[in-house]
C-alpha cells in the first residue's frame, strides 16, 4: 500500500511523457518528410540547369573550328550564348598547352581575372583543374576561392577535339548564386534558407548556415521551434558541391502551445499533489509507528519495572497503577483504580499517619526523602515500602494530579540489619585479638581505625602510635635508601604498582611499652576513596625470648656434641699425641746419652733439637686444632675458604680413620667461591659425617679393599641457584628403609651408647646456613654397596672467582 501512490504518479508521468513525444515525433516526421521533398525537388533543378549549360557548352565547342574562329567571332558567339545562360560569367578557349586562345567575359567576375590571349589560367585551382582534365581528357567541375571569405565561382573545363587526343580545351566560369536564383523555386527560397557547400563544408553560395544551427539539442527534441535540414550533393559537379536547405524557425500555434503548457502545468500539479499526498501519508505512517513504539516501550518498561507506580488525581482519587504496584499489593487494577481513602492497601493501625502525610503532600508540602510505611497485601500479609510523591503536570502546564513511587524496602531493611549485626560481630571479634590493628589515611594523623589493642597500647585517639610503629618498620615496598628500585617512583617513594601488592613485616621494638612487636603494613583503598594504610602489630616478646632461649640451648648443645665427638675420639687423640711425645723422649734421651758419652758435636746436637721442637710443634698444633673445635662459642658468619674448612676437618677426622684403619680420599675443586658461613659448624658438620662414615665402616667389618672413605666438594645448581655441594661416601652395609625415614629426628640413633643427637644436629646447622641435608644408599644393580651423604650451601650472589682447579688426596 505504500508504493502504490508512488507508482501512480509514475505511470501518470509516463503517460504524458508517452504522449507529447509521439505527437512531437510525428510532427517532425512530417516536417522533415517536407523538407526532403523539397530539396530533392531543388537538387533536381539545379543538376538539370547544369547539365543543360554543359550540352550547350559542348555543342558551342564542337562548333569551333580552330583555323576558321577568331577571337572577334568567338566573342560574338559567347554573347549570344549569354543570353540565355545569366549564370555564366565567361568563356575561355585555351590551347593545349593551356595558354588562352580567345576569351569572353560575360557578366561581372567579381574581381577573378580573366585569361587573356596569349597567357595562361591565372589561378591555381584553375591551372590543377587543366591538369586533371588533360590526363583524364573528360569534362571536369571544381570550385575555385581565391581567398577565404570572398565569392567563389564554379569552374568548368571541356576537351576538344577528338576524345582521345584533344587538341584545346573550352573553360568556362559559373556564378553559383545565379544559379541557385535561376535553378531553384522562389517558394522554395521563402520557406527554407538554401545554401551551397563545398567538400570542407564552407558556404560558397546562398544565405550562410551557422553550424550551431544544424544540431538538435536534447531540449530541441520537445520543442516546435527547432528546424528541419537537408543535404544532398550535386551529382553533375563530381560531388564538390552539396545543396544544403535549412527550414526556417517559425513559432507554432500560440492556441496548441497553450494547451501544451496548460497539460503540462496539469500533469505537474497533479503529481505534486499525489507525491505530497503520498509523503503526507508517509509521515503519518511513521508517527503511528513511532507513537506505537513509544506506547509499547512505556508499556514494557512500565511492566518490566519492580518499583509500584501510582497515579492520584487532585481529590485523592487512584487514577492509574502499574502492574508491579498490583503484584506487590495483590489488589488488581480495576480494584484499585477509583479507590479514595483510606485506601484498601493501608494496615488499618496507620490510617491516622498516613491521612497526615496524604493531606500534607496535597498542600505541597511533600517530604524531601520519601517517608516509610506499612503496606497491607491482600492476603492480609504486610511488608515495608518506602513511597516518594511528585506533582503530575498536563501537556498545558498545570497539575493534574500525584504520581507516587512505591519501593518494597523489606529486603534493603533486613540486609541493612544483617550488616549491622556483622559489623558489631566483626568490631567485637577485632577488639577481642590481642593483636592491634590501626589504619589511617596518607600525610595525615587522623585515625580511622583502631581495635581495642591498639588503645590499650597507645592512650591517645590520634595516629600517633601508628606512625610509630610505621616509622621504625618501614613503608611497605619503600626502597633502601640512595637506591632506587625497579617499578617504584622516587620522587614519591611510592610504588608504581597497585599499592594493594605491597606489604611489608618487620620485628621491632617499642622501648616505651617494652615489647618487642612485629609490624606487618600494607596500603588499601578506604570506604571514602582515600589511600590508607594498615598496620598489624602483634606482641612478639615472649616468642623472642623463647628463641633467644632457644639458640643459646642449641649453641649448648654445639658445643656438647664437639665433647662427645671429641671424647669418642679421644684413644685416637691420644695415639695422635703418644707419637710425638714418644719421638721427643727418645730424641732428649738420645741427646743425653751421646752427651755423657761425650760422641756428640755441635751440628748434632743442633740438629737432634730441631726434631724435637718440630715434634713438639706438632703436639701443640693438634692440642690447638682440638681446643679450637671444642670450644664453645656464638655463631659467628664470615667470608670462609672452603678448602681450609675440608683440610682442617680432614686433619681431625683422619685422627679417627687411622685409629679404625679407614683410608680418607678427598677431592676439592679449585677456584670455589669464598661462602658466608660459621666455619666451625661447617666444620663440625664435616667431622660427624665422616667419623660416621668411618664407624659405619668399621662396625660392618668391611675388607681392607672395601675400607676407604670418599669426600668430593664442588660446585653444583640446586633449587635453581648456585652451590657448594659436598659428598661423603662410605662403602659400608648402607641404611635400612626405617632408619633412612627417621635418620634426622632428635634422639633416634643406631648405635648403643650413642645419643641421637649429631644428624640432628647437622641437619639444623646446614638449615640455618640456607642448605639442605639429605641421605640415600649407593646400589650396585639391586645390592646395596653403601651410603652417601650430601649437603650444599649456597652461593653468594657476587662470589670472589678463582682458578678453576682440582685437589685431591
Amino acid at each position: 500500500m505504500g508504493l502504490f501512490p508512488v507508482l501512480a504518479v509514475l505511470l501518470f508521468a509516463m503517460a504524458v511523457v508517452a504522449a507529447i513525444s509521439y505527437l512531437r515525433m510525428e510532427e517532425m516526421q512530417a516536417e522533415q518528410q517536407s523538407v526532403q521533398r523539397d530539396g530533392e525537388h531543388s537538387r533536381q533543378r539545379v543538376n538539370l540547369r547544369l547539365a543543360e549549360r554543359q550540352e550547350q557548352l559542348q555543342k558551342f565547342g564542337r562548333e569551333l573550328q580552330p583555323e576558321l574562329a577568331s577571337p572577334a567571332a568567338f566573342a560574338d558567339r559567347v554573347s549570344r550564348l549569354s543570353l540565355d545562360n545569366p549564370e555564366v560569367l565567361d568563356v575561355t578557349w585555351l590551347e593545349l598547352d593551356g595558354k588562352a586562345r580567345a576569351s569572353k567575359e560575360m557578366h561581372d567576375t567579381a574581381g577573378y581575372p580573366l585569361p587573356r590571349p596569349g597567357m595562361g589560367l591565372p589561378l591555381p585551382q584553375e591551372q590543377a583543374l587543366l591538369d586533371e582534365v588533360r590526363k583524364s581528357r573528360q569534362a571536369r567541375y571544381v570550385v575555385v576561392t581565391r581567398h577565404e571569405g570572398e565569392d567563389a565561382f564554379l569552374a568548368f573545363m571541356l576537351p576538344l577535339g577528338q576524345r582521345d587526343a584533344p587538341d584545346s580545351f573550352l573553360y568556362a566560369r559559373y556564378n553559383l548564386s545565379s544559379l541557385l536564383y535561376y535553378a531553384i523555386p522562389s517558394d522554395v527560397f521563402a520557406s527554407y534558407a538554401v545554401s551551397l557547400m563545398d567538400a570542407h563544408k564552407r558556404v560558397v553560395a546562398g544565405q550562410s548556415v551557422n553550424p550551431d544551427d544544424e544540431k538538435i539539442a536534447w531540449w530541441q527534441l520537445w520543442s516546435s521551434m527547432h528546424s528541419s535540414v537537408y543535404n544532398a550533393p550535386l551529382a553533375t559537379v563530381d560531388n564538390v558541391l552539396t545543396l544544403h536547405l535549412r527550414a526556417y524557425r517559425a513559432s507554432g500555434s500560440m492556441t496548441n502551445r497553450g494547451l501544451f503548457l496548460l497539460v503540462l502545468a496539469l500533469s505537474a500539479l497533479t503529481a505534486w499533489m499525489l507525491i505530497a499526498n503520498w509523503l503526507h501519508l508517509r509521515r503519518r505512517q511513521r508517527s503511528q509507528q513511532e507513537l506505537l513504539s513509544e506506547t509499547s516501550f512505556r508499556r514494557a518498561m512500565e511492566n518490566s519495572l519492580v518499583i509500584g507506580m501510582r497515579a492520584l488525581d487532585l481529590d485523592g482519587r487512584i487514577s492509574y497503577v502499574n502492574s508491579a504496584f498490583c503484584q506487590m499489593t495483590g489488589w488488581s487494577a480495576e480494584e484499585l483504580i477509583g479507590q479514595r481513602p483510606p485506601y484498601s492497601f493501608w494496615h488499618e493501625d496507620d490510617h491516622t499517619r498516613h491521612h497526615r502525610i496524604l493531606s500534607k503532600t496535597l498542600q505541597d508540602q511533600i517530604p524531601q526523602g520519601g517517608y516509610v510505611m506499612r503496606v497491607l497485601r491482600k492476603n492480609g500479609t504486610t511488608f515495608e515500602a518506602r513511597i516518594y510523591m511528585s506533582p503530575l503536570i498536563g501537556v498545558d502546564g498545570r497539575q493534574t494530579g500525584w504520581m507516587s513511587s512505591m519501593t518494597d524496602i523489606t529486603e534493603p531493611n533486613r540486609i541493612k540489619r544483617q550488616l549491622t549485626n556483622a559489623y558489631e560481630r566483626f568490631t567485637r571479634v577485632l577488639d577481642a585479638l590481642d593483636v592491634s590493628i590501626s589504619v589511617a589515611p596518607l600525610g595525615s594523623k587522623e585515625l580511622l581505625f583502631a581495635n581495642q589493642a591498639y588503645r590499650h597500647w597507645f592512650t591517645d585517639d590520634n595516629a600517633a602510635g601508628h606512625m610509630q610503629m610505621l616509622t621504625k618498620a618501614g613503608s611497605p615496598g619503600a626502597p633502601v635508601e640512595g637506591v632506587a628500585r625497579n617499578g617504584e617512583d622516587t620522587l614519591a617513594g611510592l610504588p608504581t604498582t597497585a599499592l594493594q601488592d605491597a606489604s611489608n613485616n618487620t620485628e621491632i621494638y617499642l622501648a616505651g611499652l617494652g615489647k618487642w612487636i612485629e609490624v606487618r603494613s600494607r596500603y588499601l583503598e578506604w570506604v571514602d576513596g582515600r589511600l590508607a594504610q594498615l598496620v598489624v602489630a602483634t606482641d612478639i616478646t615472649a616468642r623472642r625470648q623463647a628463641e633467644e632461649q632457644s639458640a643459646q640451648h642449641e649453641a649448648r648443645a654445639q658445643a656438647a656434641s664437639r665433647l662427645v665427638t671429641m671424647g669418642e675420639m679421644a684413644s685416637s687423640v691420644a695415639h695422635e699425641l703418644n707419637q710425638p711425645l714418644t719421638a721427643i723422649n727418645n730424641y732428649c734421651n738420645g741427646m743425653i746419652s751421646r752427651l755423657r758419652n761425650g760422641q756428640i758435636d755441635q751440628e748434632a746436637l743442633l740438629g737432634a733439637l730441631d726434631k724435637t721442637s718440630r715434634q713438639a710443634q706438632r703436639a701443640g698444633q693438634i692440642i690447638q686444632r682440638i681446643r679450637t673445635f671444642v670450644k664453645r662459642s656464638t655463631p659467628n658468619y664470615s667470608d670462609a675458604d672452603v678448602e681450609t674448612m675440608v683440610v682442617e676437618a680432614v686433619e681431625l677426622a683422619e685422627i679417627e680413620m687411622r685409629r679404625r684403619n679407614v683410608r680418607l680420599q678427598y677431592r676439592v675443586e679449585r677456584g670455589l667461591p669464598i661462602l658466608r658461613v660459621d666455619k666451625i659448624l661447617v666444620e663440625q658438620v664435616l667431622i660427624n659425617l665422616l667419623k660416621n662414615a668411618a664407624e659405619a665402616i668399621d662396625l660392618a667389618g668391611m675388607l681392607a679393599e672395601r675400607r676407604h672413605v670418599r669426600l668430593d666438594v664442588g660446585t653444583a645448581v640446586r633449587e635453581d641457584r648456585p652451590v657448594v655441594e659436598f659428598s661423603i661416601e662410605d662403602q659400608g652395609t648402607g641404611l635400612s628403609q626405617e632408619t633412612l625415614d627417621h635418620l634426622f629426628e632428635a634422639f633416634y640413633t643406631t648405635k648403643a651408647e650413642g645419643m641421637g643427637i649429631g644428624l640432628n644436629l647437622c641437619r639444623s646447622i646446614v638449615e640455618s646456613h640456607q642448605g639442605r641435608l639429605m641421605a640415600e644408599n649407593i646400589y650396585n644393580d639391586n645390592m646395596v654397596t653403601g651410603c652417601r651423604f650430601t649437603f650444599w650451601l649456597p652461593i653468594p650472589t657476587t662470589p670472589v672467582s678463582r682458578d678453576s682447579q682440582t685437589i685431591t688426596s
